[in-house]
């Protein structure tokens, strides 16, 4: 899979050096610190999440309407306790569910609804975009 790092690598400098707040993002994302699921190597992928309460995020696998889900998504599955920095939070530890059914739904009208713009993402493809919640532990 394509190296995004020359992409997202301004991202996280810009997060980190003014508190989670990424121009054109607001403080809309989160860094999310994953593992290599056939690698074993430690990334970082900021990616848009809506704070749904004390402790609890969602995140949503659009890979920008491509056919296929981000590599992050498959890396979450194969190892769910994982750390983020958020805006507000820090370093916070969470647990990722990959949502499915009706927890899958109402997370992503929820989602879209604060991140409209993930609506035509889910036009550009033909598979469900995932939606994970992420519960600090």
């Amino acid at each position: 899979m394509a190296d995004h790092a020359g992409y997202n690598q301004p991202i996280i400098d810009e997060f980190r050096a003014n508190g989670g707040t990424v121009e054109h993002f607001g403080r809309g994302l989160v860094l999310l610190h994953h593992i290599g699921a056939k690698s074993g190597e430690e990334r970082v992928s900021p990616v848009a999440a809506v704070k749904t309460g004390d402790g609890e995020w969602l995140v949503a696998g659009s890979k920008a309407g491509a056919p296929e889900h981000p590599a992050w998504y498959h890396n979450l599955l194969a190892h769910p306790d994982v750390t983020i920095e958020t805006p507000d939070d820090g370093d916070v530890s969470v647990h990722v569910t990959d949502l499915k059914g009706a927890d899958h739904d109402a997370a992503w009208q929820l989602f879209t609804g604060r991140n409209p713009g993930f609506l035509d993402y889910q036009s550009k493809t033909s598979r469900v975009i995932p939606v994970l919640r992420l519960t600090r532990r």
